[in-house]
């Protein structure tokens, strides 16, 4: 409820900005917090009676600055090779 809050009140005050209220979004790069906020702002107003929707948006997003700030972000997949055979289980 608290991140529902803090939603509400950025989108409604001109003066502040999403990454003033949730800090982990400076982690990700500009133009992925522009995308972030526009995100969320639309789970926002999508969820009517559900805060379901923008909720798993915030998380998801969350997650995501978590990742890019451990620096999970620049791992090249190169390394799993393009025709590696895997075992059934």
């Amino acid at each position: 409820m608290q991140s529902a809050a803090q939603l509400i009140a950025v989108v409604r005050d001109d003066r502040s900005s999403l990454a003033e209220a949730y800090p982990w979004m400076l982690a990700l790069s500009p133009a992925d917090r522009e995308a972030c906020a526009q995100d969320l702002v639309n789970a926002a107003r999508m969820s009517t009676d559900q805060p379901h929707p923008a909720m798993a948006e915030l998380i998801s997003w969350k997650e995501t600055a978590t990742a890019v700030a451990a620096g999970l972000g620049t791992i090249d997949p190169a390394w799993l090779g393009e025709d590696a055979p895997v075992e059934r289980p």
